[in-house]
């Protein structure tokens, strides 16, 4: 059984006014390129010819997995709960892509093995205190786990936009994530394991190939038929801070907010959300393409044109936060740039 998100899709009865007003503004017709596509996406989501961002959030959710042990990383499980205190000292990349753009940044513990104690800027939300399990020889997490992870996950999000908020990223760390994120890729794509497995955290040829090695085992252990629905795949394969991300995605979705995609492992859970509710991808804006393989493998998927392709492969919510300035600028135009009748300037009569 699935869990229930009532997402209505977004209205078009102002296509029609939201095309009028970017067409009409002192400018050639598409000479904003992708801004005029973010203020006619932001409108409708919004239901309004003058759509604008408030209280913009980036909920980071930090786990670990089990399967980092096996070697899938070139890094260590600990750097895991090492970049939390480095989120909650304000050093990371995170930290200062959101004070640069005035973000409001949260950092969920959704299943670091590591104790933080009481912390600033530091929610526990541990599903367990020692992460997922091992999928490559057990299943990551139970069913119950992981519909605890999902809807403590919408939880957070109901909680910044009962504070105004309604514009998000969804960001995360995980050693091992991108592990994850590959057999959810590759199990609700259908795309080659190949394709789906990147080399995350730096790994050379002989990790890669070590990688891809225990991403087959693993589904070979599972043995999951080719409809296996989403539920059992973030069951078997997931991590906390995937399903919780799952879930965030959902509930922001079902709030009417303008969500902000970033990277594979954040698109992962875009990619699990839609197969539960297809409708959450009418609130989304792709934020940029990540150079991990295995995005490209889910932006096809989803027919995403994201608006960035700068090579970035951070994580963290960074490609999010690095393009939201665009979105900015194009709730500027829409709400501040002279129309043609208001300025007085003749328009193309060609």
């Amino acid at each position: 059984m699935q869990p229930q998100f009532t997402i209505r899709p977004v209205s078009r009865d102002l296509d029609a006014a939201l095309q009028h007003k970017i067409d009409n503004k002192t400018k050639p017709l598409g000479s904003l390129g992708q801004l005029e596509k973010i203020a006619l996406k932001v409108g409708r989501i919004q239901n309004t010819l003058s759509p604008n961002l408030s209280n913009p959030h980036m909920l980071i959710f930090a786990g670990d997995h089990g399967a980092a042990t096996a070697g899938i990383s070139a890094y260590p499980q600990d750097v895991s709960w090492q970049m939390v205190e480095n989120y909650l000292r304000g050093g990371a990349g995170a930290n200062v892509f959101s004070r640069l753009h005035d973000m409001e940044m949260v950092v969920i513990d959704a299943g670091v093995a590591h104790e933080f104690g009481e912390r600033e800027g530091l929610i526990n939300a541990k599903i367990s205190p020692t992460g997922t399990r091992n999928y490559i020889v057990e299943p990551a997490m139970t069913r119950e786990q992981c519909e605890t992870a999902l809807m403590r996950g919408a939880g957070f999000v109901r909680d910044v936009v009962g504070k105004g908020c309604n514009v998000l990223g969804l960001g995360e760390k995980g050693i091992g994530n991108t592990g994850s994120a590959s057999l959810i890729t590759h199990l609700l794509t259908g795309e080659p394991l190949e394709t789906c497995v990147g080399r995350g955290t730096g790994l050379d040829d002989a990790g890669l190939t070590h990688k891809r090695a225990l991403m087959q085992k693993a589904l070979d252990r599972a043995n999951l038929p080719a409809d296996a629905d989403v539920m059992t795949v973030l069951t078997e394969f997931g991590g906390f801070e995937i399903v919780m991300m799952v879930g965030a995605y959902l509930a922001a979705a079902e709030a009417g907010v303008t969500i902000l995609g970033d990277g594979v492992i954040a698109t992962s859970a875009l990619l699990a959300a839609s197969r539960i509710e297809p409708h959450v991808l009418d609130y989304v804006v792709f934020c940029h393409k990540s150079a991990e393989a295995g995005h490209a493998v889910q932006l096809r998927a989803l027919n995403a044109d994201p608006l960035l392709d700068i090579g970035m492969r951070l994580g963290e919510g960074t490609g999010a936060m690095v393009a939201y300035p665009l979105l900015r600028a194009a709730m500027a135009f829409m709400n501040e740039m002279a129309s043609f009748e208001s300025a007085g300037v003749s328009k193309n009569v060609r």
